[in-house]
């Protein structure tokens, strides 16, 4: 991602569908065994993200994140709530929540993408449990459009993340 991010001039959107990821995650682990998300907010494990986007913010590069997501929210869910300030916000990154029946009739690629000034696309696969299942990159036209217009519309009714509250 890193050599993506480089290559950006403008904008990175990030579509999120899902309401399980990694729950492997050092994160997620030590939340579900009562860890408070402040003190999760100073593990070593975040700085990387949060130094490799807000080198990009302060080039003059956006960061969006649109989350589509069931309610009641997944224990996942409630976790990346509470985490996001700490590990998207302060990077500079603008993330917006969607509840999924807000989202019915909006024509959706078929998993989660990030696009790349509004050009190539990156598709992330997860498996059932929500861990990384590989990527693919396209440059087609049409797919382009589609992951285009969808986030737009997405982050069009979502919620800021200042306003959303997942309970």
């Amino acid at each position: 991602m890193a050599e993506l991010f480089a290559k950006t001039q403008h904008s990175v959107t990030h579509l999120e569908m899902r309401d399980t990821y990694g729950v492997s995650s050092p994160g997620y682990q030590a939340w579900r065994n009562g860890v408070p998300i402040e003190d999760i907010a100073r593990y070593d494990y975040l700085k990387p993200w949060v130094q490799l986007v807000s080198g990009h913010v302060a080039r003059g590069v956006s960061f969006r994140r649109a989350r589509i997501i069931s309610e009641p929210v997944s224990d996942y869910i409630r976790y990346e709530h509470g985490i996001t300030p700490a590990a998207n916000l302060v990077a500079g990154e603008q993330v917006r929540w969607l509840p999924r029946p807000q989202a019915r009739d909006l024509a959706l690629p078929g998993c989660d993408f990030w696009q790349f000034d509004g050009a190539l696309v990156r598709f992330a696969f997860q498996d059932g449990n929500g861990e990384k299942a590989g990527n693919e990159l396209s440059d087609d036209p049409a797919v382009i459009e589609l992951c285009s217009s969808a986030f737009e519309a997405v982050w069009e009714r979502a919620l800021d993340h200042q306003v959303y509250r997942p309970d």
